[in-house]
């Protein structure tokens, strides 16, 4: 199937994979963007699986204090190069992070570290599985696995903390 440079500029636009990733997730999905889209996804997400063992020693710390200075998180993410640390994806997703844990108030950086005895409540308090403030369609961990896929390293939220006025 002969794929158009507008199909694939639109394509990584909408998504910011790579141009031969997004060439060939057309081809596969018969031309159809949106079948494109969910292949470019499921890659992420398997690159990610795959790069989840990679050592992460680089990354930033990032803060955000919200509108009346009531509410703010401080938040540690890594990655492997300090190259990829100064990318304006890292950069914006490291950012949208401290957001989310200002705003959704996470407990945990996954379900993993819930203890077992732990209230039920408890279980939407881990920040991986929450639903990410900006596009409830996915999770802060599908987002960051989008990032992975985009950026080509493993990711990984190290640490929080979030800090609210008399609490």
């Amino acid at each position: 199937m002969n794929i158009s440079l507008d199909a694939v500029k639109l394509l990584r636009d909408q998504t910011g994979a790579g141009i031969m990733d997004c060439k060939k997730a057309l081809e596969d999905a018969g031309g159809d963007t949106d079948k494109a889209v969910v292949l470019l996804l499921e890659k992420g997400v398997a690159l990610a699986a795959k790069k989840s063992d990679r050592e992460t020693g680089q990354g930033l710390v990032q803060s955000y204090i919200h509108q009346g200075g009531k509410v703010a998180a401080l938040v540690e993410v890594n990655c492997e190069t300090d190259f990829v640390a100064r990318t304006d994806e890292f950069q914006q997703l490291v950012y949208d992070l401290a957001m989310q844990i200002a705003a959704m108030a996470p407990a945990y950086i996954s379900g993993d570290e819930i203890p077992e005895d732990s209230d039920p409540l408890t279980m939407g308090t881990a920040l991986m599985d929450q639903d990410f403030i900006k596009d409830s369609s996915k999770t802060v961990r599908d987002l960051i696995n989008e990032t992975v896929g985009k950026v080509g390293e493993n990711i990984r939220v190290r640490r929080f903390v979030r800090y609210a006025l008399g609490s």
